[in-house]
């Protein structure tokens, strides 16, 4: 018997609405991991630094690359570099779903976001009152993008097209994840660059919208009963090759 989902209201202040010529999407921010990255991101939207940008550079089942002012890689904008923000210790209390637990780490939902952790008896060993996490670059997650420095991360964003935990995790600022209109992802004109590129028309914080006009997105409670009966379903589908790219929270418009 399926039960019935419940579902959680996304803070529109965190909530990016990217209009493309593909249709609309709209990316959960999430500043509890990338503080210095959601507050750039959304200076430069508020600024309309992003509207008119290319995708610039995609490659099918990996990545799709806008955000540079030049429409291409090496572009950045007029402020200064930020530092990595690869993990972040999160206090013990911080709300989240696990949903895989081994001896080398753990993995489930901040929010939307999948994130990777470092295991239960690691943070024990440490004795401090949080613990480590990043984003686990899952299809549809969004990082920033950068150069051969791990500080030069400026305005270049990129959103996966498949999933790269292992050659991504760690090393790129993971700051969001697609809830509505992820299709546009693997839509999108692909090439390096493409012939004919798609881009980003128009790109705005919802809070930041007249509230007629505001998207109101609202995602499964992954605490519920019915995301533990989705998560039962994929983990029998996928059986030993079950990880946590196989799950995407529920969302929707309300």
């Amino acid at each position: 018997m399926q039960t019935q989902a419940q579902w959680v209201p996304l803070d529109p202040q965190n909530l990016l609405v990217i209009d493309t010529t593909k249709g609309r999407m709209i990316v959960e921010m999430r500043p509890d991991l990338a503080p210095n990255a959601v507050q750039r991101i959304k200076l430069l939207a508020r600024e309309g630094v992003y509207n008119g940008l290319q995708f610039h550079r995609v490659i099918d089942l990996f990545v799709v690359q806008t955000g540079n002012p030049n429409n291409k890689d090496g572009g950045t904008s007029t402020y200064p570099n930020l530092e990595a923000e690869f993990s972040v210790r999160l206090p013990d209390k911080t709300p989240w779903r696990q949903v895989t637990q081994t001896s080398d780490g753990n993995a489930g939902f901040l929010g939307t976001m999948p994130i990777l952790t470092v295991s239960a008896k690691e943070t024990q060993r440490r004795n401090v009152p949080n613990f480590q996490a990043w984003g686990a670059y899952c299809p549809g997650v969004a990082g920033m993008g950068r150069g051969e420095d791990v500080n030069s991360a400026n305005s270049e964003i990129f959103f996966m097209r498949g999933a790269s935990s292992f050659r991504l995790g760690l090393q790129y600022t993971a700051w969001g994840n697609a809830v509505i209109g992820r299709e546009i992802i693997t839509t999108v004109a692909a090439g390096e660059p493409p012939a004919n590129p798609d881009m980003m028309q128009r790109v705005q914080v919802a809070a930041d919208l007249p509230e007629g006009q505001r998207p109101n997105v609202e995602m499964m409670d992954t605490q519920s009963p019915a995301f533990a009966q989705l998560i039962a379903k994929v983990r029998r589908e996928k059986g030993a090759d079950f990880s946590i790219c196989d799950v995407q929270v529920p969302t929707r418009l309300k």
